[in-house]
């Protein structure tokens, strides 16, 4: 047998024993886990308080997208630490691009409060 097909071999036998792995831990849990149903098992849990309202409530979109913002200024901030501990090694080259690519976070900001995606209602 070649040394291209026994590494092949080698991948093929970890991933029938990772199926193997997989589905005798999901038989096990099957078969150990109890299984009487009853009603409290099917109503939401909100911090050992009873539940208000239907249980399918729609949140708003606003909700969302203010997360995601802050999702994105958040990543966004993360590129301005590299680019501070090399600055030395950047030059003006790397301060004009770094105040461009601050002008454009803050322009995407403008937009947001202008758009008056900020509010948090």
């Amino acid at each position: 047998m070649s040394e291209f097909l026994r590494d092949y071999l080698t991948v093929a036998i970890f991933a029938g024993l990772a199926v193997g792995l997989l589905a005798a831990v999901l038989g096990i849990g099957s078969w150990v886990r109890p299984k009487n149903a009853t009603g409290d098992k099917y109503v939401s849990y909100e911090s050992g308080v009873d539940p208000v309202g239907h249980q399918w409530a729609q949140s708003p979109i606003r909700y969302y997208v203010f997360a995601l913002l802050f999702v994105l200024f958040d990543v966004e901030a993360v590129f301005i630490f590299p680019w501070a501990i090399q600055l030395e090694v950047y030059g003006w080259f790397g301060a004009i691009e770094m105040i461009v690519f601050i002008l454009l976070l803050a322009l995407g900001l403008l937009y947001a409060w202008r758009k008056k995606v900020l509010q948090w209602v």
